[in-house]
């Protein structure tokens, strides 16, 4: 059997969209095929399952956010506290330009997977959990560098860097419920008001 080169892309992005735009659960393996117009043969090739098809789109969609907006908003270039204005700025402007294309907002799909599948897939929570300790590691580096050149007072970095994140997911999941990319921007610069203080030292 040939299998066209582009065959394991064009399954990978239809399954990204369609497990962003609607559910993990939702969408079968069928449809997937039907609508990336490949044999289910050529679909079991490159993913024995669907678990390691959502795995795949979880990676694929990590790199796309690693070398994109992230690494921009992240960029050394900027002064720390510029970074997390940035990260704000390209997640509004990630959901609103969605909405205004779909009329809808799609929120995060590591978050939309990670209420869905987490309590019952280890293996998928494990590597969305990978994802999500990245970006705190993200958060992190910014914090440490911020109090290092004094533009922010020392604090717990690792813990202030993981509410950051959790705050972020959270603000990005209550747009959705509102279908309102707004909530995203006037919630949003909230973020930089929070602040896990260091435990003293006995």
């Amino acid at each position: 059997m040939s299998i066209s080169p582009d065959t394991k892309d064009r399954i990978l992005s239809t399954a990204r969209e369609l497990f962003h735009s609607r559910s993990y659960a939702d969408v079968g393996i069928k449809e997937i095929c039907t609508l990336a117009r490949v044999q289910k043969g050529s679909f079991y090739h490159f993913f024995p399952s669907k678990q390691d098809l959502a795995m795949a789109v979880i990676d694929d969609m990590s790199d796309d956010w690693a070398h994109g907006f992230v690494a921009e908003a992240f960029d050394e270039a900027l002064p720390p506290t510029e970074r997390l204005d940035y990260m704000v700025d390209a997640v509004y402007y990630w959901q609103k330009a969605a909405k205004n294309v779909e009329g809808r907002m799609p929120g995060c799909l590591f978050g939309n997977l990670a209420l869905e599948v987490s309590t019952r897939d280890e293996v998928i929570r494990a590597r969305l959990n990978a994802v999500f300790a990245k970006a705190s590691a993200r958060f992190h580096e910014t914090l440490d560098q911020a109090v290092e050149n004094g533009s922010i007072p020392p604090l717990d970095t690792e813990a202030t860097a993981t509410a950051m994140l959790a705050y972020l997911e959270g603000v990005i999941l209550l747009a959705k419920t509102r279908n309102d990319p707004e909530v995203v921007r006037i919630l949003g610069p909230g973020i930089k008001t929070i602040r896990i203080e260091l435990k003293p030292t006995n």
